[in-house]
């Protein structure tokens, strides 16, 4: 049965119930054989879970699939149940790079040490901020190498028994130059931009493409608890220079430039070969929370919907000398009037987010924000965030974790355990900001490891006394959850 069917609760937990008595629900939705069967496997550990580094591999799709989309569904709709970082990666462009991001495809490279770092900090989820599997110019086709970097971060997050999320920042009709275009001219020339995807119809199905296969790939992968279609959507500003939402989708609303068709496209493909796993989308002008009001709604019931958070930027991303504090009176949104910035006005922003949830009854949350480590106040500046966030139940990741390649050693900005001081470019022991991100990480109550531990083959009559009751309960509360493919 195709997604956008709905069984029968009763059918549903019926089918489950004769699925179980013959098998356990594996970590990737699917049917695990009994413990004894998948012992004899090769390539398989005793207690019926498949080595954590091979998940990369696509996996069959049982009967009982509803009942792992719904755990994973759960870590978004349960409260604050992932707290982490983002790591960023994008090609490698030797011509330009000369070692600085590394020697392979993709960097700054990063490492199961660095991962395992992260995890014994209290975080459980990285926000993978990785380039595209498909070519930025046509034909639109699998990069090998990114792929296999890409499996490769997969099995050192799952070492370290973390969540991650995919997203994309780059691919067809887009390169990482977007995120530079205004440095054109300085260490690169023009011809690496490359923001095609708002103009052209193939770029877009490249990304329709791109999507499917991905999620056919990762789709039995248990540490994936979702995708992100694509990090910050700009063709506002690449194409139009146009910071006014009203005025963008009164021009604009269904054209090429506007995200909202493509990202429909994309949920509709992935659900052709993915039922389960929850899909982010964020909003136009790099995700701010002030146009998220705008994403239309895909009509897919495993959707969550992100904002970057960075406001005031002329705070977060303020560079020495430090005029600026937090809180502090200040013109945080440049309209020529000094505010005063504080928790309160963090919480009328996020108001924003409050009620778009609220009207729409959809998870939100924040996979990106953060502030440089030097700011002054920048301790309190995120605890009152991630408290914030907390409050409403969303889920977030800051910006960024470190890749700890020596390379990117003084492109730091952003490296909370470098300390407050912008001339320093090592890790120092404490300092505040790092007390506070821990506290918070700390909170964190599930891993991978736990979520998904074996459950013992049952006997027929253990099923039947035991199963059927939680089968009934997620069929009552879950009854959108789509059948087997």
């Amino acid at each position: 049965m195709g997604c956008g069917q709905r069984w029968c609760p009763l059918a549903l937990a019926m089918t489950c119930l004769v699925s179980v008595v013959v098998s356990c629900v594996g970590p990737d939705g699917g049917a695990m054989v009994s413990a004894k069967t998948s012992a004899e496997t090769p390539g398989s550990e005793a207690g019926g879970r498949a080595p954590l580094e091979t998940i990369g591999e696509r996996q069959p799709v049982s009967p009982v699939s509803a009942v792992s989309a719904a755990a994973k569904w759960a870590l978004w709709t349960e409260g604050t149940r992932l707290r982490g970082a983002n790591v960023y990666q994008r090609r490698v462009y030797p011509e330009l790079d000369d070692g600085y991001m590394g020697y392979g495809a993709v960097g700054p490279p990063h490492t199961r040490a660095g991962f395992r770092r992260l995890s014994e900090m209290g975080a459980n989820y990285v926000n993978i901020s990785h380039p595209g599997l498909f070519s930025e110019r046509p034909p639109y086709v699998l990069d090998e190498a990114l792929q296999q970097n890409l499996d490769a971060l997969l099995g050192k997050i799952a070492d370290a028994d973390m969540f991650a999320v995919i997203c994309f920042r780059t691919g067809p009709g887009r390169s990482e130059f977007t995120f530079m275009w205004d440095e054109v001219g300085t260490w690169f020339d023009a011809s690496y931009l490359n923001d095609a995807v708002w103009r052209d119809h193939a770029s877009q199905d490249g990304w329709v493409a791109m999507w499917r296969h991905t999620a056919e790939r990762y789709r039995g992968n248990p540490i994936v608890a979702g995708y992100d279609l694509m990090v910050e959507p700009n063709s506002n500003e690449v194409w139009l220079n146009e910071w006014d939402a009203e005025v963008f989708y009164a021009n604009h609303a269904g054209s090429l430039y506007d995200w909202n068709p493509l990202q429909a496209r994309i949920t509709s493909a992935i659900r052709e070969v993915d039922a389960n796993t929850p899909i982010l989308v964020g909003g136009m002008a790099y995700s701010c929370v002030e146009w998220l009001p705008y994403v239309r709604l895909s009509g897919d019931t495993r959707t969550v919907y992100s904002v970057h958070q960075y406001a005031p930027v002329i705070y977060t991303h303020q560079e020495p000398p430090l005029v600026r504090t937090y809180p502090g009176t200040f013109d945080a949104d440049w309209d020529g009037i000094p505010e005063r910035v504080d928790r309160d006005w963090l919480s009328r922003l996020l108001s924003t987010a409050d009620d778009f949830a609220q009207k729409h009854g959809v998870p939100v949350a924040a996979s990106e924000f953060g502030v440089m480590r030097w700011e002054p106040g920048a301790a309190q500046f995120m605890d009152d965030e991630m408290d914030l966030f907390e409050q409403r139940g969303m889920n977030y990741a800051l910006w960024e974790w470190p890749s700890g390649y020596e390379g990117q050693a003084d492109n730091d900005a952003f490296n909370f355990v470098h300390g407050p001081n912008p001339g320093n470019h090592s890790d120092v022991q404490a300092s505040e900001l790092i007390a506070v991100i821990e506290e918070h990480w700390t909170r964190n109550t599930v891993r991978p490891s736990s979520f998904w531990a074996p459950i013992p083959t049952p006997t027929p009559v253990q099923a039947t006394s035991v199963y059927l009751p939680v089968l009934l309960r997620i069929a009552e509360t879950d009854v959108s959850a789509p059948g087997p493919e």
